[in-house]
């Protein structure tokens, strides 16, 4: 089951509840803000989240993290690279709306990782290695769900931005067509700001047989 939250800082943002509905355990990715808002999704269907997964460490996508850790009992995890971005409002954007966000005691994951729940350790994501809209960029895949939250990689018609401090136009292009339409066609798209689209969608919109 996918749920999403929808919730607003500086931007609208999409968090994602993933939940096994065999054992009502998952993860929770990318919750940007109003902790408030996403517990009371949580907590309203009695689901538990073993993990907090970060797409990439802007501050749209981690500002209520640090709560949602110690309401729900969940630690965060990002990719090896995050604190990086984590720990640098610059990095992280927050300081472009006068902020100085940061997070800390972050859990590392590597390309290629699954991240597994201890209730059913058949449900699983893999962690992509994604960069281009920042260095830290992933993209957590299900085979079994054939779901990618892809974060800010790209969009339902439209690529991600490499516009920020830590991006690359090559690496996000490369990133899309080599580890992304890369995917089965059937596959659903989740990103942070945009409706679903799928792998086939945005093949045909980009023109990549």
């Amino acid at each position: 089951m996918i749920v999403t939250v929808p919730v607003q800082s500086q931007f609208a943002e999409n968090c994602y509840c993933y939940i096994d509905d065999a054992t009502g355990h998952g993860f929770l990715i990318d919750p940007g803000a109003e902790a408030g808002k996403i517990a009371a999704v949580v907590e309203s269907h009695g689901w538990i989240v073993e993990k907090i997964l970060l797409t990439h460490g802007h501050f749209d996508h981690f500002g209520a993290a640090d709560e949602l850790r110690t309401r729900l009992g969940a630690p965060v995890y990002g990719f090896v690279r995050t604190d990086e971005v984590l720990l640098n409002p610059e990095l992280n954007l927050s300081a472009l709306f006068n902020l100085r966000a940061t997070l800390h005691r972050v859990r590392h994951l590597w390309d290629g990782d699954l991240v597994t729940l201890e209730a059913n350790t058949a449900f699983d994501l893999r962690v992509i290695h994604t960069p281009g809209h920042s260095t830290d960029s992933v993209t957590y895949y299900s085979e079994r769900d054939h779901a990618a939250f892809v974060g800010d990689l790209i969009m339902k018609g439209d690529l991600g931005s490499p516009k920020y401090p830590g991006g690359d136009e090559f690496a996000l292009e490369e990133s899309v067509y080599e580890r992304v339409l890369t995917l089965p066609a059937e596959t659903v798209l989740y990103p942070g700001h945009s409706e679903p689209t799928t792998v086939a969608a945005e093949r045909a919109r980009l023109g990549v047989e």
